[in-house]
């Protein structure tokens, strides 16, 4: 047998060439759909950095952080810089009262530590295993309250009950949230070398892998819009048309209604002088 062969030219080569490189850097090709997505969470890490800056705002940055980076990975359509001004405008007062609560929270446990540290009389282990744990829960019950803030719109003693009963209800999807959180101070302290990366994505990169882990457990708590059935094949009529549509019809049956009185009168008519003649 002899094996068949072809001609292949380079204009060909060119042009399969070409093809790959299109279907590259086409808008939903899965690679500039994760550079895309790259680029919104560098922006949205800088805005809610630099938001930060002032203190008093974290609590809004990091609402507004959370807003951004869920529809991020719902894929859901936004602008990045509105979209993360909208929700830190709206929920400003409310995550600022969080922030403050948290603020409050971490001087006391600061003190005690330093308190169990320094005492003169040394105190019980248990003293600082108990401190710590009831710190860990504290952090555990507060890893929800911003993106509930985010997504849901409740008081502030809401939200925090909340977002304790969530935690607990997902506790092992809670601890990997905090976790994330300490990965950035830990890149920090042991690999210095890579801090651009962490300037870069340190406070978006934890919100995302937060938004991976809770997306699914808030979908269950959002309320489901009415979708209108598929099978349903009528057409919207106007107002200007139905208001037609019953002038018609009542001219109509008016119309009808004269005839049948007619009709009658002919008939009493006929029967009269059917009476005469006989």
């Amino acid at each position: 047998d002899t094996q068949q062969r072809y001609h292949l030219y380079p204009n060909e080569i060119k042009i399969v060439k070409e093809e790959k490189m299109g279907r590259f850097f086409n808008l939903d090709s899965p690679v500039m759909v994760a550079l895309t997505k790259m680029a919104d969470l560098i922006i949205v890490n800088l805005l809610a950095f630099f938001c930060c800056l002032p203190i008093i705002t974290v609590g809004a940055s990091m609402t507004a952080l959370h807003y951004v980076v869920l529809k991020i990975v719902r894929d859901e359509e936004c602008y990045i810089v509105k979209s993360f001004f909208k929700s830190f405008k709206e929920n400003f007062k409310q995550a600022t009262v969080i922030w403050l609560i948290e603020v409050v929270l971490i001087i006391i446990f600061a003190a005690d530590f330093w308190i169990i540290r320094n005492a003169k009389n040394s105190l019980p282990s248990w003293m600082s295993l108990l401190l710590i744990a009831v710190a860990i829960l504290a952090v555990l019950a507060l890893t929800l309250a911003y993106p509930l803030l985010a997504k849901f719109e409740n008081s502030v003693k809401m939200t925090l009950k909340n977002s304790a009963l969530m935690g607990i209800m997902i506790l092992p999807k809670t601890i990997l949230m905090a976790a994330c959180w300490a990965l950035p101070l830990i890149i920090i302290f042991w690999v210095p070398q890579i801090m651009p990366v962490t300037f870069c994505f340190g406070l978006s990169g934890p919100a995302l892998l937060n938004a991976f882990l809770y997306n699914k457990t808030f979908k269950k708590f959002e309320p489901q819009q009415d979708a209108k059935d598929a099978d349903d094949w009528t057409i919207p009529v106007e107002e200007g048309a139905e208001a037609t549509e019953t002038t018609d019809t009542q001219e109509r049956a008016v119309t009808t209604g004269e005839g049948s009185a007619e009709e009658t009168e002919e008939t009493k008519e006929t029967k009269e002088i059917s009476e005469e003649q006989e």
